[in-house]
């Protein structure tokens, strides 16, 4: 090639101050330029394609490929591509022009086009922006680039300051090709006061390296969909040798072009799936299910979504991070993209491929919320909608993913003032001290007994500890279900739902459960007139303990219990007083002693009352510290509890 006269020019804009701007702050990382440069020949291509079909001085092709080569001598990458190339105006426009691009006008061009069989336009961006993340890499670039639309090809050279040099050049073929230049590795000094920070020494010479470059390409541009071609060297049997290997160069494609979302789903099996999300996302795993869909519409995107069979070990700590990954036209853009997930949902693995997000120049975060907010909805119903099926159809399988992942519907449900709780109530399961297994909130309701008014439930570790609280006295006596609440928001929860198909939800030891026939409870509220002196005598005996002690309408065998009043319940006191400042909290349930007045504890205590009321103190607070431990409250002083014990004791024996 000879080059011929040389044009110096000043870039358009502010140059240096821009080009500093968008080489050092506008991209996060360095290796993205081999992306960007990439997804720049892949429109180019596209661009060509598109115009072959229209125009006939373009010849109609079926070898687009793009080639990627490395000199570690000469310090050089090269992207080459055989697509549409540049005129000298426009490679004077484009790349003259900080941030103007020909992209973008080319699709601005074409968007009135009234013929839409003219093959699939699928331009990634901005080749006037892009192209300057070379310059992160690189201390001098060379584009070599020719159109068939000009007789001549071009060279622009230019070392990412204030000008660049353009110059006629011979080229036969059509298409561009970038060199780059690589800067010597540096050490960029600390920008802090702060001894504990040190120099960070950056490494250029790394992306001259063939495994470097191949895992750049699968991970950034795998689904690019033209061919990325690259010499590699394997190391193959030597000819006639059973045991002496030697290395070979060969071109080897390094993209996978088509994406697993992208071919039909008839053509790939499960198994294929699954390896596909245990290779992306790093599981040893199965997951449990996968879904894919395609929507269609004003916002078009494809999702891949996946739930694993387990629960990751963080998957509850600060460190996690929620997100599906996130591709452009097949560019990958983000990794852990957090607004397409509610948090609710953040145990979901998966991507989404869209045409139709507006990227900002760097195309490492989106313009425009409201389509991400758009596809975010989309995919939360589809997700929903895949647990109600597999809830109705699959049940046991469902119930697989309820043990790894229920917790996060009920926080679904309580988050936001339960803003998700007619989406997500019908996925909520629960155990009852009826039945030993799951059911749902409609199953429970089906099931109630001829009369029950309520809801019933009480917060405890397993069956067996419900059944053995003694609020349940009157309930089992009733024959009534009861869901048994084990994980911390469930309280919470069932406060926000309120009720269920109209049927209200209601806590075994809150409130009063209004259980008892009309004469039962004339003949309770009469006897509580009458020995309300003693009553009081022992609230005064717990005077900032309890707000108030009643006879009980819920006991029939056990003696004595602690029950809240409305609002607070002690197991909300707990959650909240373990959270951190929660010593703090000025949450407080209300305590209410209840005692049975049909147990033979009353009588004693009404004989101690008439025979010794300062004794009555001593035998209150007993019967409060054991009404605090069944609810599994800790005593201010257990010492002083087992000493008042003993000593009770000890007169009891004289």
């Amino acid at each position: 090639m000879g080059k011929k006269d040389v044009e110096v020019k000043q870039f358009k804009t502010e140059s240096k101050r821009l080009l500093d701007l968008m080489i050092n702050s506008i991209y996060t990382n360095k290796e993205i330029f081999l992306r960007e440069l990439i997804s720049n020949a892949s429109d180019a291509i596209d661009k060509y394609h598109y115009l072959s079909l229209t125009n006939d001085v373009l010849p109609n092709k079926n070898d687009y490929e793009i080639d990627l080569s490395f000199d570690e001598k000469k310090r050089t990458i090269t992207i080459k591509d055989n697509g549409i190339g540049m005129t000298y105006d426009e490679l004077n426009d484009s790349l003259g022009t900080i941030a103007k691009s020909g992209s973008l006008e080319f699709m601005e061009k074409i968007k009135n086009e009234k013929n839409s069989e003219q093959g699939d336009v699928n331009i990634i961006g901005q080749f006037g922006v892009g192209f300057y993340s070379a310059f992160m890499v690189a201390n001098k670039v060379e584009v070599r680039t020719r159109s068939l639309f000009d007789e001549s090809g071009y060279l622009f050279v230019s070392s990412g300051e204030e000008t660049y040099e353009l110059s006629k050049i011979d080229k036969e073929d059509s298409g561009t090709e970038i060199t780059l230049y690589l800067r010597k590795n540096e050490k960029i000094k600390k920008d802090s006061e702060d001894e504990n920070l040190s120099d960070v020494e950056y490494d250029y010479d790394h992306f001259l390296d063939e495994w470097t470059l191949k895992n750049l390409v699968k991970q950034y541009s795998d689904y690019v969909r033209y061919p990325i071609k690259m010499e590699v060297t394997k190391s193959v049997l030597e000819e006639g040798s059973k045991d002496k290997y030697i290395d070979k160069k060969e071109i080897e494609t390094l993209n996978s072009m088509i994406p697993i979302w992208k071919k039909n789903k008839n053509d790939v099996s499960d198994e294929e799936y699954n390896y596909f999300y245990m290779n992306k996302f790093y599981d040893y795993k199965n997951p449990l299910l996968h879904m894919i869909f395609n929507v269609e519409g004003k916002i078009e995107y494809t999702a891949l979504l996946y739930i694993p069979s387990e629960a990751p070990y963080n998957l509850y700590s600060e460190k996690y991070e929620k997100g599906l990954q996130l591709y452009s036209k097949g560019v990958f853009i983000m990794d852990k993209c957090k607004e397409l997930l509610p948090d609710y949902l953040r145990f979901v693995k998966g991507i989404v491929d869209s045409n139709d997000l507006d990227l900002n120049i760097s195309r490492e975060m989106l313009q425009k919320s409201r389509d991400l907010q758009i596809i975010a909805n989309n995919i939360e119903k589809k997700v929903v909608s895949k647990l109600e099926n597999l809830l109705k159809n699959e049940r046991d399988k469902y119930l697989d993913f309820y043990k790894a992942f229920g917790i996060n519907l009920k926080f679904g449900v309580y988050d936001n003032f339960g803003e998700k709780k007619e989406l997500l109530k019908d996925l909520i399961l629960y155990k009852t001290v009826n039945k030993d297994d799951y059911v749902s909130l409609s199953e429970y309701v089906n099931e109630m007994k001829e009369g029950q008014e309520f809801i019933y439930y009480a917060s405890g570790k397993s069956r067996e500890a419900v059944l053995a609280m003694p609020q349940m006295d009157v309930i089992k006596k009733k024959g009534y279900d009861v869901l048994i609440l084990s994980d911390d928001v469930d309280e919470f929860l069932m406060n926000v739902l309120g009720e269920y198909d109209k049927k209200k939800f209601k806590s075994v030891n809150q409130g009063d459960l209004d259980l008892l026939d009309k004469e039962e409870e004339k003949k309770i509220q009469e006897l509580a007139e009458q020995k309300k002196p003693m009553l009081d005598a022992i609230k005064e005996a717990l005077k900032g303990e309890v707000d108030d002690v009643i006879l009980s309408k819920r006991l029939t065998d056990s003696a004595v219990c602690l029950v809240s009043g409305d609002g607070v319940s002690f197991e909300m006191e707990k959650v909240l007083k373990s959270m951190p400042n929660g010593e703090n909290s000025e949450a407080k349930a209300n305590k209410i002693l209840e005692i049975n007045p049909n147990h033979e504890l009353f009588k004693a205590l009404e004989n101690i009352y008439i025979d010794n009321p300062v004794e009555l103190n001593n035998y209150a607070d007993l019967l409060y510290s054991q009404a605090l431990l069944m609810e599994g409250f800790k005593l201010k002083d257990p010492v002083a509890f087992s000493n008042k014990m003993c000593d009770l004791i000890i007169k009891s024996s004289k």
